[in-house]
């Protein structure tokens, strides 16, 4: 019994634990995103800027936010974004698709990169929160 009960004491606290470095994640990134908001708009009612807003990157093809005027480079990428693709872009956008508009010299901070990809990923397609 007193085993069971220590199992199941590890296994609430191992939760805890990873809800609490989400939310730090979540948060961290948010502050990082003020690298970005002189471009970029997320949230509800976020309208595209000098860059598109960014609700819904997560699965979503890159050139496609709806009214936003993108380079050639960037509507014909090929890239859907997710965790990996934004990582690898995120670093040094011009490398990535070379001939974007995108003049931001990028994040080389891995988790600094993490935790921004973690705040945009928290938001669906109409703005709202996961």
């Amino acid at each position: 019994m007193k085993k069971l009960t220590l199992n199941a004491l590890v296994a609430i606290t191992s939760l805890a634990a990873a809800s609490g470095a989400s939310a730090q994640d979540v948060a961290a990134g948010k502050t990082s995103f003020n690298k970005c908001m002189a471009c970029h708009a997320i949230g509800e009612g976020a309208k595209n800027k000098v860059g598109p807003e960014l609700n819904g990157l997560d699965g979503r093809h890159s050139g496609s936010a709806p009214d936003y005027s993108y380079s050639d480079a960037n509507k014909n990428s090929g890239i859907t974004w997710s965790k990996d693709q934004f990582l690898e872009y995120i670093k040094d956008p011009k490398a990535k698709i070379p001939g974007t508009k995108m003049t931001f010299a990028g994040i080389k901070n891995e988790t600094e990169a993490n935790n921004l990809w973690t705040y945009l990923a928290s938001f669906d397609k109409d703005g709202k929160t996961k």
